[in-house]
């Protein structure tokens, strides 16, 4: 029997719209970073995640921005929908976090979101639920402050497959605390506070920080003590790099890596080995340092829609930019290493190890 050619059909918009989602919400952690982005779009000073099982029973955040309007409620969860772009144009020069308008209607696809909201103008605040992109019932008027409150139920309730594949509750607390943890370090104008429901806060900020107060404050003072500053600012490139790293006499197990491009979380997996490269002639071996590396350039040579995510970009005169940070690295370790003295790994953050000087190891040799 020979093979009949399958027919082609249209997807149902439904469908559609739950396959995109699913691609930009792969988890929790996902949709907390696209709404911690929001916040800070808004010009948030204060911003509050309340977690229940995980980020899939609930996911709350609160800030103190901006707001949105009234009228902008009925569709603020409808794909493609943003304040932030108007033509195809603006995304070469894009400085804002959002910018597709996806974020939202992503999560109200795979969850019960609702939100509350008050501009400065409004004399009271406004719910709204939504399902599926579309606006659930009414707008309706309610107390609140100024700002913007986010609550996200039963994530994947209607995505079981997804649901079933996520890690345990701690796990997926973890994943959602190391992303408030990078935001707090980058954005220490914002204060930034993540607990469980229930409980005492596992991360509390101050606004008005510093970045290496955030670092010392939410991964330890061990490494605030080991932390040398990255500093480049070069014309040519284009290129400004402000950064703290730690030196040679301190290691992780697991090595921590927050870069941020134009004010962006993102992965460079060129400048991650480039900068291991150089660490791996100090450091015992298996072991890796603590990286926080901001680097600012034209927002003209980014391209930040190369992944749905926007966890991955791409940028012109990659390889002489990593160069130039390689060579930055090595001058700060070589000028913090006048002692020549290498620390045992460290088993966790903020944990101390005893020292091994270089003539200690003359001797063992």
């Amino acid at each position: 029997m020979e093979a009949e050619p399958g027919v082609i059909r249209k997807l149902d918009e439904v469908v559609v719209n739950r396959i995109a989602a699913g691609e930009i919400i792969q988890r929790p952690a996902n949709a907390l970073k696209e709404m911690i982005e929001n916040s800070l779009d808004a010009k948030s000073t204060s911003i509050q995640v309340v977690v229940k099982v995980g980020g899939l029973k609930s996911l709350q955040i609160q800030d103190n921005g901006t707001g949105i309007r009234r009228e902008d409620l009925d569709i603020v969860c409808e794909r493609f929908t943003t304040s932030k772009l108007q033509k195809f144009e603006d995304l070469s020069s894009i400085d804002t976090y959002g910018f597709r308008g996806e974020a939202l209607a992503s999560i109200s696809h795979v969850a019960h979101l609702t939100i509350t909201t008050k501009t400065k103008q409004d004399k009271c605040a406004y719910k709204a639920s939504y399902e599926d992109g579309k606006l659930k019932g009414t707008v309706k008027p309610c107390a609140g402050n100024q700002g913007t409150q986010i609550t996200v139920e039963d994530l994947f309730y209607n995505v079981p497959l997804r649901k079933q594949s996520l890690k345990a509750p701690n796990e997926e607390f973890q994943r959602i605390s190391d992303v408030v943890s990078k935001y707090a370090v980058h954005n220490p104008q914002t204060g930034f506070l993540l607990k469980k429901f229930g409980e005492n806060a596992a991360i509390r900020t101050q606004a008005k920080s510093t970045v290496e107060n955030n670092i010392k404050l939410i991964y330890g003072g061990s490494i605030g003590k080991a932390l040398l500053k990255i500093a480049i600012d070069d014309p040519i490139l284009q290129l400004k790099v402000d950064g703290h790293i730690t030196d040679v006499n301190f290691s992780l197990k697991k090595g921590i890596f927050l870069l941020f491009i134009n004010h962006r979380a993102v992965e460079s997996a060129n400048l991650k080995k480039a900068i291991d490269n150089i660490y791996s002639s100090y450091l015992p071996k298996g072991s890796a340092p603590f990286l926080y590396l901001s680097l600012e350039l034209d927002p003209n040579n980014v391209d930040v829609n190369v992944h749905p995510t926007k966890h991955e970009v791409h940028f012109l005169h990659e390889d002489e930019c990593v160069e130039k940070i390689k060579e930055a690295v090595e001058q700060a370790l070589l000028g913090g290493n006048a002692s020549r003295t290498f620390y045992q790994q460290a088993l966790l953050p903020g944990a101390s190890a005893p020292a091994v000087t270089a003539a200690d190891a003359a001797k063992a040799n």
